[in-house]
């Protein structure tokens, strides 16, 4: 009940402030015109050392492996050329949850800060600040029969960076991103009988389809 309660909170506030940005959101074109409203989605693929949970790409006793997610985005301007992001995967939440029994779901938000140029590429980058919260075996575990170890459930902060070049396309809907995005994130055992914790430290390749509502 304790870890139903926990998730279903942690994704209602996420929930609640993605859809709030979405409908509001307003961006600088990379000109200074703050007249574009911003959504999109995210595909990552990078890799992790995890001495806290199960992987499910790896061997039993392995700590860490690859890691993908696909995850929706929306962001806020603050500022010319400064906006607030927030990121609410969505990928590994229900294919962990489906195919494992598991839960892996890490919600953040960041500051980016836009380098506006008069060509074709600007660069965006920026701090992250996000949770990672973990429901399911540790790294020893095998991901089925007599080998799975017990679930557990931790969390912790998620604390990272962005860099990234935003491929500018003014007069259009849709323009694209590709970024880096570095990370780090000690993982503590809540009611949890053998008190797990460690870190997670990983980082992803990231590609970002982004759409105007203008």
């Amino acid at each position: 009940m304790f870890f139903r309660n926990s998730v279903l909170a942690f994704f209602f506030v996420f929930a609640t402030l993605f859809v709030s940005t979405s409908a509001r959101a307003q961006l600088t074109d990379g000109t200074g015109n703050a007249d574009q409203s911003i959504f999109g989605f995210k595909v990552s693929v990078g890799g992790r050392y995890d001495d806290v949970r199960m992987c499910v790409a790896t061997p039993p006793g392995k700590k860490g492996g690859p890691a993908m997610d696909i995850s929706f985005f929306s962001e806020i301007g603050l500022r010319e050329n400064v906006s607030l992001w927030v990121n609410i995967p969505v990928m590994r939440p229900i294919l962990f949850g489906a195919a494992f029994k598991m839960l892996q779901f890490e919600p953040e938000v960041g500051l980016l800060f836009r380098k506006a140029t008069d060509g074709k590429v600007d660069v965006v980058a920026g701090p992250t600040l996000g949770i990672m919260l973990h429901y399911g075996p540790d790294y020893k575990s095998d991901r089925s029969g007599n080998d799975r170890g017990p679930s557990f459930f931790a969390m912790g902060p998620k604390v990272g960076g962005y860099v990234g070049l935003d491929f500018k396309r003014p007069n259009e809907k849709f323009n694209f991103q590709l970024g880096l995005s570095p990370y780090v994130a000690p993982l503590f055992g809540i009611n949890d009988e053998d008190d797990h914790s460690g870190v997670v430290l990983g980082g992803s390749i990231d590609g970002l389809f982004r759409f105007s509502t203008h």
